[in-house]
C-alpha cells in the first residue's frame, strides 16, 4: 500500500510541475523534497535490494532521457510532458540511494 502512495505522489507532482510549472516556482524545492523521500521510501520498501539491476537500469534510462529533454520536440505538448519527465529521476535516483544503504547494510550484517 505504501508503494502506491509514493507512486501517486510522486506522479502527482509531476503532472502538476509540468502543467504549471511557473505557478508552482516558489514551492519547487519543497515539490522536490516530497518526490525525494517519496523515492527513498519506495526504494526501501517495494524494490528488493540484492535483486534491483532492472530498476537500476530503468533509473538510468529514465535519467538520460530527462537530461536529453527527448520529449521537447513533440509539438504542442512535449514541453509539458519533458517538464513532467524531469521530476522522475529526482525519485528514481532517491530510491536507488536508499537501495545503496540497504544492500551496504546487509553485507555488513552478514
Amino acid at each position: 500500500m505504501l508503494n502506491k502512495v509514493c507512486i501517486g505522489l510522486i506522479a502527482l507532482v509531476a503532472v502538476a510541475c509540468g502543467v504549471a510549472g511557473e505557478a508552482l516556482a516558489e514551492a519547487e524545492g519543497v515539490l522536490m523534497l516530497l518526490v525525494a523521500l517519496a523515492g527513498v521510501v519506495y526504494g526501501a520498501v517495494a524494490i528488493d535490494a540484492e535483486d534491483a539491476t532492472a530498476f537500476l537500469a530503468v533509473a538510468i534510462a529514465v535519467g538520460l532521457a530527462a537530461q536529453a529533454d527527448a520529449l521537447s520536440y513533440i509539438n504542442v505538448v512535449g514541453e509539458y510532458l519533458d517538464a513532467m519527465l524531469d521530476v522522475v529521476p529526482v525519485a528514481l535516483y532517491s530510491a536507488v540511494a536508499s537501495i545503496l544503504v540497504m544492500r551496504t547494510k546487509n553485507r555488513l550484517m552478514g
